[in-house]
Order: C-alpha cells, then sequence, then structure tokens
C-alpha cells in the first residue's frame, strides 16, 4: 500500500501483496483537492461564489483503510465462492450463480458506500454538502451494473431463454418511449381519462382560460349544506383524487355526504404563457370558492388544498383576511409547504442564480415545460422511478404492469414561466409567505397569522418532497384551531390510502398541542392502524352544518351543466 506523503520522503512504497488492492493515498487526494480549489478561487466569476469545501483527512484515512479491508475480503471470497448480495436489482439466479456478475455487483455496492461516506468526510456548508451527496447518489444510480446489458446477468440470461425475443422486445420499447418523450411507468394503453380512471359521476359547471369546476353528483340522500372544494396540485392533473372507485377520494367524500367540488386546473400552452401565481389565485382558487358559494348558495364553504395546491389555497385564505372577507369555514391542507425552512431534498435546487436563470428565462413569458419537471421529480429516486425501468423496459423486454397511480404520474402538465418563477422565490428561496407584509398576492402585503379558520394539516411520515417536518411547520404559522395528523408512508401513497385497503397507519397528537419540533410531537402521538380518511371526515362534518336533501342537478341559475366530468382540460397533454 503507498504511504502518506511525509513517508514517502524516507521510504519506498513497498509493493502489493497479491490480494492486496493498492489505493490513491487520501492525504494526497486531499492536498491535490485544497489546491485545485484555491486555483479555482482565483478565477473572477460574476455573481458567483465559490463554497468552502475541505475533507477531513482522518476521516478519509479511515475510509481507505475500511475499503481496503473490505475489497480484500471480497476479492478473497469471489476467488472461492459465489457472493450472495441483498439488494434487489441483483437479485435472483442469473447474478447469484454468475461469480464474476455477482462479484461486480458487489463491488459496486463497496464502491458506492465508500463515496457515499466520504460526502460525510466533507467540511462544507449544508447546502453544499446536500448538492454533493444528491451528486454523488444519482452518479451511483446511473453507474449501477444493473443498467448496462454487458453487466446485467438477468437480462443477458432471458435473451438466451426467449432466443433474443427479449432483446427485440427492448428495442421496440425504446423506441416507443423515445416517441413519446419518456419512460414508461406502465402500460399507458390500458388506461384512458374518463374511462377507467377519473370515472367519478359529475359535471362541469364552470371554467374560464384556468380552470374547469366540477359538480360530483351526490351518492347519499342528504348531504351537508356546507359543501367541500378540492384544490389539487396544479402541477398535476386532478385525477390523483379520483383515480379509480377502489381508491377514489373524491367518492370516499360523496359517499360520506359531501357535497363535493374539484378545481380541474388547465394544462397551460401559450395562451397562458404570461399567466401570475396572482392570477392562480384570483382567477383560479377564489373564483373557484365564490363559484361555489354561488352554486350552493351559502357564505361559507369547506376547502381542502393537496400539495401546491394547498400553498394555493393558503395564499387564497391570506387575501380574503386582508379584504375582511370569510367565505371559508374550514381548511384542509394535505403534505402542504407552508414554511419553506425544512423544504426536503428539491432545496438542493435553489439558489439565487438558479432563481435568476428562471426569472430571466421567463420575463417575456413562457411556459416551463410539464415534462422537465416530471423527469425532476422521477430523478429524486432514481432507482425506483428511472433505472427500474429502463433495466424491465429495454435490457429485459418486459411491459411494465398496469398502475394507476404511475399512468397519472406521467400525465404531465406545464406551468407557466411567470407564475413558476415568482414561486421559487417567494418559496423555496426566500420563504417569504411566512413573513408577515413581505409577499405581495393580488397586489396585497399578506399575513398568514391573519388566517383564523380551523385547519385539519396532513403530513406523510416518509414524504421525501414535503418532508414530515416541513408539513409540521404548518401547526407554528395559523393561529387558529388545528388538528395535525401523520400517516405513513409518502407523499402520494400516504394520502390516497382508503379505508377499504386496511393498509398502513396514522398518528394523533393530543389535543390542541403543538409543540415546536415534530419529533416532540411524534413522541406524544398515538398510533392508530388504517386510514386518515376517517379520523378527518369526522372532523370535517363538525364544520359541516346539519344534512339537507341532496340536489336533483347539477349546478344553479346561470351555473349550466357545460359537459360530464371530468371535462376537457384535464385531457389536454402537456
Amino acid at each position: 500500500m503507498p504511504r502518506s506523503s511525509a513517508q514517502k520522503s524516507t521510504q519506498k512504497p513497498k509493493k502489493a501483496a497479491q490480494n492486496e488492492f493498492p489505493m490513491p493515498d487520501p492525504l494526497l487526494f486531499v492536498e491535490g483537492w485544497n489546491k485545485a480549489l484555491e486555483s479555482f478561487k482565483k478565477i473572477e466569476l460574476p455573481d458567483a461564489s465559490v463554497p468552502q469545501i475541505s475533507f477531513d483527512s482522518e476521516k478519509l484515512l479511515a475510509i481507505q483503510n475500511e475499503y481496503i479491508e473490505q475489497a480484500t475480503h471480497l476479492w478473497n471470497q469471489g476467488l472461492v465462492s459465489d457472493t450472495v448480495i441483498d439488494d434487489k436489482r441483483f437479485k435472483g439466479p442469473a447474478w447469484e450463480q454468475n461469480p464474476v456478475a455477482s462479484f461486480s455487483a458487489a463491488l459496486y455496492l463497496l464502491n458506492t458506500k465508500t463515496l457515499m461516506a466520504m460526502t460525510e468526510a466533507l467540511h462544507a456548508d449544508a447546502k453544499t454538502q446536500a448538492r454533493i451527496k444528491y451528486s454523488v447518489e444519482q452518479l451511483a444510480a446511473a453507474t449501477a451494473p444493473s443498467n448496462y446489458l454487458a453487466f446485467n446477468a438477468e437480462a443477458q440470461q432471458k435473451i438466451i431463454d426467449t432466443k433474443g425475443e427479449s432483446l427485440t422486445k427492448g428495442i421496440q420499447n425504446l423506441l416507443h418511449d423515445m416517441s413519446q418523450g419518456h419512460v414508461s411507468m406502465t402500460d399507458e394503453s390500458l388506461f384512458t381519462v374518463g374511462e377507467n380512471v377519473a370515472t367519478t359521476e359529475g359535471s362541469v359547471v364552470f371554467e374560464n382560460e384556468f380552470f374547469q369546476l366540477i359538480e360530483y353528483k351526490p351518492l347519499t340522500a342528504q348531504v351537508y349544506e356546507v359543501p367541500l372544494l378540492l384544490i389539487p396540485p396544479c402541477i398535476n392533473k386532478f385525477y390523483i383524487l379520483d383515480l379509480q372507485p377502489k381508491n377514489s377520494f373524491v367518492k370516499y367524500c360523496s359517499d360520506q355526504g359531501f357535497r363535493t367540488f374539484i378545481v380541474s386546473w388547465a394544462n397551460p400552452h401559450q395562451e397562458l404563457a404570461q399567466a401570475s401565481w396572482d392570477d392562480f389565485v384570483e382567477k383560479g382558487t377564489l373564483k373557484a370558492i365564490q363559484v361555489v358559494k354561488d352554486i350552493v348558495n351559502v357564505e361559507q364553504i369547506n376547502t381542502l388544498g393537496f400539495c401546491v395546491g394547498g400553498t394555493l389555497l393558503t395564499s387564497a385564505l391570506a387575501v380574503e383576511a386582508a379584504r375582511d372577507e370569510n367565505s371559508v369555514a374550514s381548511a384542509t391542507l394535505l403534505t402542504t409547504l407552508v414554511d419553506f425552512t425544512h423544504s426536503g431534498v428539491l432545496d438542493v435546487f435553489i439558489d439565487e442564480a438558479f432563481v435568476k436563470y428562471r426569472e430571466t428565462q421567463f420575463a417575456n413569458g413562457g411556459l416551463m415545460s410539464g415534462r422537465d419537471m416530471a423527469s425532476t421529480f422521477s430523478f429524486l429516486r432514481p432507482n425506483d422511478l428511472v433505472w427500474n425501468y429502463v433495466v424491465g423496459n429495454y435490457l429485459k423486454g418486459e411491459t411494465p404492469p398496469p398502475f394507476d397511480l404511475l399512468y397519472w404520474n406521467s400525465d404531465a402538465t406545464n406551468l407557466p414561466g411567470p407564475m413558476y418563477a415568482w414561486y421559487l422565490r417567494n418559496t423555496y428561496l426566500e420563504n417569504n409567505l411566512i413573513k408577515p407584509g413581505v409577499a405581495k398576492i393580488c397586489d396585497i402585503p399578506i399575513d398568514l397569522n391573519t388566517i383564523k379558520v380551523p385547519f385539519y394539516i396532513y403530513g406523510s411520515k416518509e414524504d421525501h418532497i414535503v418532508p414530515i417536518d416541513a408539513s409540521y411547520a404548518s401547526t407554528q404559522v395559523f393561529k387558529g384551531k388545528k388538528r395535525f395528523v401523520m400517516g405513513a408512508s409518502g407523499h402520494i401513497a400516504g394520502v390516497i390510502n382508503p379505508p377499504a385497503s386496511g393498509k398502513r397507519s396514522h398518528w394523533i397528537g393530543p389535543e390542541n398541542k403543538f409543540p415546536a419540533s415534530v419529533d416532540t410531537w411524534i413522541k406524544s402521538a398515538t398510533e392508530h392502524s388504517g386510514s386518515w380518511w376517517t379520523d378527518w371526515s369526522q372532523w370535517l362534518s363538525k364544520h359541516s352544518g346539519k344534512k339537507t336533501p341532496a340536489p336533483k342537478v347539477a349546478g344553479r341559475g346561470k351555473y349550466k351543466v357545460i359537459e360530464p366530468a371530468p371535462g376537457r382540460y384535464v385531457k389536454v397533454k402537456a
């Protein structure tokens, strides 16, 4: 093994033993990195700052020693027996019975482990360290031997077993995905919006350039007098809340006797290229609230916002509060960011330079591509949402199984550029929504502290887009009555969890007690089996008034039925 630079002045490095892996000295690596960094600092870059990065040489030395020990053990083990690997990418007889393949997979996992350990040996600010870690994770995911036909023993065996048919099918799948512009996560030919997804019966009763409003047919003889308006995220199609009857949140709401409406956002094209966040609040969210009030002929309605839909809803509520209006009886937030202090993995992309780039790009309008955003979200979980399908679709020639949620995930939506740029600066970058009087929406300096409606706030325990501490942070923002519930699983699966499935758990804490830390809250919370939907419907019923006979027809007065649900807007492709 080579000696350190200090040792080299007096001793020659001894020759590596037969099974010993010669490794570069970490002290030399640190010295070279620091010299390169010092040279880089001398370059004058306008409006850019060089991150302060250094390495802990002792940690690097420990990592190197551990690597050599494990690599030597792996080499010796590989000479005498098969290597068993606990990673689903390298499972199966083809991997296990091929010593070369199993050894390459084991070595890859060791290298990945070592690279990730090196990111922990960095001395840098939190954001720089998170970015380096994210980059290393992406590199590791992309370079897995399972991703390449030359190294994937299972794909090779399948070519032999099928006499080349899997290879032919894989090429066909690749050409198909190239023509559609994205990797297939499910057999999209098996789904049609309005036929086997988004099928709950209803009618479009209003539309403008930003959204269609759908009123759903009541499924009970009586309904609560206070209606419910659902506001889904505008970066996705609304039917995540109405996939199929067995997992439709919309149908569940109607089954509980709530008179249910939903916003179906337009998929923006050039006619909305100048649209702003203000437009989505005023002409979208607030307009939808007013139309529902007019149709049902009530002074107040219940509201629910999911993800960015929840951020739009809270923006609208703040505008209403500033205008001394009181249209909302209650608000539900599902996996919603309001305080962006803990904004999760997406924060690695956001800094002043990135936001300025987007602001310049969309200074005269334009569209943020839905395909680009979908790719970004997929690469937040690259092994599950990218490389898994590359291997299955192209190397093995398989057709992914039908899955309604993944079909929805591939149904991309554009965003107006000006709206997107405003959102980046005022939320992820500057966190202005929680600063009283700083963010201006609809020409009004807003203050979320003035919102007095009762809130039901839901967060998913394993959410990587809206981390649980970010969901919980809303309890510290709103001053009125509130209830916080944590569900199991992630951003989508945690939300779309019908009671009939009997899956997962949810946690409820002591009534009206919200300590500053979510970890403290979790310690005091009680776990309940099954879906959180039942707890929510019981809470909402207390804010929904008495029951009245269900209406016979949709709409009222000037709000005539335009077309059956799910309407035209949801069928427009990005």
